[in-house]
């Protein structure tokens, strides 16, 4: 890494948020797609004056500059061999307007959590990407994002109320303030003159202002979103649309405010099945007539890769090769609306079924049928040979040529050899997704898919005048074909758009505006042979957002990329670079994994990463490692009241001596071993609630964690973790009594999560006695106040001997939340009339 770029981003920011390390640099080259470039730098701004200064530097030293938030973007849009610009830890304001009209929202921020800031108004935003428990606002933003119930009427484009935004060159505006409408006039002629002669280029080209019209009735996601100068007038209303889909190539958004929609709470779906795909797309203008919300589309290959799924319908094996089905969902703000939506759809559509249509309005029913929509993805990448790369791509075409389109498309999966390929997505919109499974790492491979993919270009725009992405954004992937679809004159305004507003070119180059007619097959990511777990990633990042470690050091998806690094380098012999990664591995990598795995549950192939750090740890200990560890699990109640010795002391000391007196004096002797204390460590809770008398007739027994025990306590907070549990129970009725010698209980999962293998199946068995005893062999439910406790509970059978394992399977496990949800919320929420 150039010294120069180091010095300068120091002026910039402080040390703690810039990434420079080699383990940085290598795991940050990877993105969801499947292309690799490694960053000169990672940084981290927490505020628009560090971005302007990124600017700056960008343009002084010629390095090109990307801003990513989440890296679930599918088609090249997050890398860069310049300066990443990380946004996932800094950019996270939510604030919810006009009761629940509006949001307010920074770009990293993922669309989950603002959705669960809206639920309570029975709002959300509109675009409902796949992703969106790990996508963030700025992506989804920039990526025009869309998905199965928004069409082209409720994604980002169409839902964003205001925009701010920072250009190339500093300054800064935004649509929300009229005074920055005249400033922008002022402050940036050239643009705002550039944009206003594209407007009135296009409205005097009736035939270029009618296809842009055209193109956008249907979803569409290539180029920039030219229709903004067909529907503003305003060169600020014009660049701030642009924006929207325009992958971070023209400026950076900083803060936006979306519209929302209703989130309807009365629903009824139905699985569908159809002799034919055909039949099954013939079916789809009918439904949206009959108001379907959602219709999604499944072919035979795709329902084959979940027929083993649990509570899968048993007609699904019996289907014959050319079936399809369409999961379909009526939405209503009214119960009594939506059963005279679903009669009617019965008594008056007449379609071409395999099978009666079932209704339900079970959420666990519906649950599990979304799941097997949801699951398609996972079943195709956890089968996937070693090696092999999944590509997931998007296209939209007029809904009365889907059916045309599908077999077609399947004859090009037979002529390119590609047998495991499945199609399914968003039909009511005519947007959907194949997915194929292949090697990108020899030439031959390369060329196969270059083909392939040329083909479809072909298939797409020449026969159906289709669009090439519908919501996963063009990025390097489509780049090249661009003018393909948009024709001469569309091109040459695109290639004017990123001229005027970005004229050095370093921002994000290659995505959209490429000259190179084979960027889609440069810089594709390589995927050695490692470790199971690490093979079966597809390196989504739906992992991230969950990780403990996340804003400290790495994330699964992080370790997994590096990985592969470490394997590549081996393979090439780069016996230098692969020693400095290594030793960057081990604290980075492995010692600062919580091994909770959490984030197993948001990973769509079922990885559990913390699985292959147990591993490595595990192979690490020597035998005087696990002989202490085992005594520490046999003599934990006193090594617990240890611990809390040692916080009240670090407390006092602190009080004394100061505030951060604990974190320089530790700091001095990390070399030592010490561990090092930070602010955040709290003084040790009270345990009065562990002596509570025990009621009679229990609703649940309360299991305190340790870390609840030890590190339970809050600054400013009257109560700690456990005594705030109890009220909540006593406030909602529920009798609850505290685990019988809850001091030095643990769920095993500290001795799990560094691989002490012994130490975690005497403490696993333990627990179980404890919690089968106290919970009156299995009859009352036991309740833990962390999830990552409650998730190692959940999975102990392995480890337990046969008899504490048929203890195991009749015990009733919940995580506090799954407690509020199941047995507080329900009972607080007022039922509609």
């Amino acid at each position: 890494m150039p010294g120069a770029l180091v010095e300068e981003l120091k002026k910039i920011l402080p040390q703690h948020r810039l990434r420079l390390g080699l383990l940085d640099r290598v795991s940050f080259a990877s993105d969801a797609g499947f292309y690799y470039l490694i960053p000169q730098a990672v940084v981290q701004p927490a505020n628009e004056q560090e971005i302007i200064s990124l600017f700056r530097l960008s343009q002084s030293m010629s390095i090109p500059l990307v801003f990513r938030a989440a890296g679930t973007s599918l088609s090249g849009q997050a890398i860069t061999d310049g300066i990443l610009v990380d946004l996932s830890q800094h950019w996270n304001v939510i604030r919810v307007e006009a009761d629940g009209q509006h949001v307010r929202t920074q770009p990293g921020i993922t669309g989950a959590m603002v959705n669960a800031h809206l639920k309570k108004f029975r709002r959300k935003i509109g675009p409902d990407p796949s992703s969106i428990s790990a996508a963030m606002m700025g992506g989804i933003i920039s990526n025009n994002s869309s998905g199965m119930c928004c069409g082209v009427s409720m994604n980002a484009y169409h839902t964003t109320r205001y925009i701010r935004f920072i250009l190339p060159n500093g300054n800064a505006y935004t649509t929300e303030d009229p005074q920055d409408y005249e400033k922008f006039l002022r402050e940036s002629p050239e643009l705002s003159e550039g944009l206003a002669d594209i407007r009135r280029r296009i409205l005097g080209n009736t035939i270029l202002h009618d296809r842009i019209r055209k193109k956008y009735l249907t979803k569409n996601t290539i180029g920039y979103s030219l229709n903004a100068f067909i529907d503003f007038e305003h060169p600020l209303d014009i660049m701030a649309h642009l924006l929207v889909g325009a992958e971070g190539t023209l400026a950076f958004i900083s803060e936006a405010v979306l519209h929302t929609v209703p989130d309807h709470p009365f629903k009824s779906t139905s699985l569908l099945f159809f002799r034919t795909i055909y039949d099954a797309c013939t079916a789809i203008v009918p439904l949206t007539n009959a108001g379907a919300m959602m219709v999604e589309l499944m072919d035979r290959a795709s329902l084959r890769a979940v027929e083993e799924m649990e509570g899968m319908p048993a007609l699904v094996k019996d289907l014959p090769p050319s079936a399809a089905a369409l999961l379909i969902e009526f939405q209503e703000m009214d119960l009594s609306l939506l059963e005279q939506r679903v009669a009617d759809f019965l008594s008056g559509t007449s379609l071409n079924l395999l099978s009666t249509p079932a209704f339900t309005t079970d959420p666990k029913q519906q649950d599990l049928l979304w799941k097997i929509r949801k699951g398609l993805f996972p079943a195709v990448g956890a089968v996937r040979a070693s090696g092999t790369t999944v590509i997931l791509e998007d296209i939209a075409v007029p809904v009365d040529k889907l059916g045309d389109a599908i077999l077609d498309l399947q004859q090009l999966f037979v002529k390119h050899d590609y047998p495991e390929a499945i199609i399914f997505g968003h039909a009511k919109d005519g947007n959907i997704h194949f997915m194929v499974t292949q090697s990108l790492n020899e030439q031959h491979d390369v060329d196969r898919y270059d083909r392939f993919m040329r083909e479809v270009v072909e298939l797409v725009v020449g026969r159906y005048d289709g669009a090439l992405k519908a919501e996963h954004g063009t990025g390097r992937n489509m780049a090249p074909f661009v003018e393909t679809e948009w024709g001469g004159e569309a091109y040459e305004i695109i290639r004017a758009i990123k001229k005027i507003c970005d004229p050095h070119g370093l921002l994000n180059p290659g995505v959209i505006v490429n000259d190179d007619p084979e960027a889609h097959i440069r810089n594709l990511k390589k995927l050695p042979t490692v470790e199971e777990e690490v093979d079966r990633c597809i390196e989504c990042g739906y992992c991230e957002h969950k990780c403990p470690s996340r804003n400290i050091t790495t994330t699964p998806r992080r370790r997994i990329v590096a990985r592969r690094v470490l394997k590549s380098l081996e393979l090439e012999g780069d016996k230098n670079t692969y020693a400095q990664l290594l030793q960057e591995y081990q604290y980075n990598g492995l010692d600062t994994c919580a091994v909770d795995g959490l984030c197993a549950t948001a990973c769509p192939v079922d990885i559990n990463p913390g699985d292959l750090v147990k591993r490595l740890r595990r192979e690490n200990h020597s035998p005087a490692e696990n002989k202490r560890a085992l005594w520490v699990a046999r003599n934990f109640t006193k090594v617990e009241k240890m611990a809390r010795l040692a916080l009240r002391s670090g407390t006092a000391a602190n009080n004394i001596f100061g505030k951060g007196f604990m974190t320089g004096f530790t700091g001095l002797l990390k070399s030592l071993g010490m561990p090092v204390w930070t602010e955040q460590i709290p003084a040790p809770p009270s345990l009065n609630v562990l002596d509570a008398s025990p009621l009679t007739t229990p609703d649940l027994i309360y299991f305190p964690s340790c870390i609840s025990r030890t590190m339970g306590s809050y600054e400013g907070r009257e109560r700690n973790i456990m005594e705030t549990f109890m009220s909540i129970c006593q406030k909602t009725g529920l009798k609850a009594n505290v685990l019988p010698n809850a001091m030095g209980a643990c769920c095993s999962q500290i001795f799990s999560s560094k691989g002490y293998t012994d130490a975690y199946r005497y403490t696993a068995n333990n627990i179980i006695d404890s919690l089968w005893n106290a919970t009156e062999q299995g009859r009352i439910p036991v309740v833990i106040d962390v999830s990552s406790c409650a998730y190692t509970l959940q999975n102990l059978g392995p480890v337990l001997d046969h008899q504490r394992r048929q203890k195991f399977m009749q015990l009733q496990i919940l995580d506090a939340v799954d407690m509020l949800a199941l047995r507080v919320v329900p009972n607080s929420i007022p039922k509609r009339k």
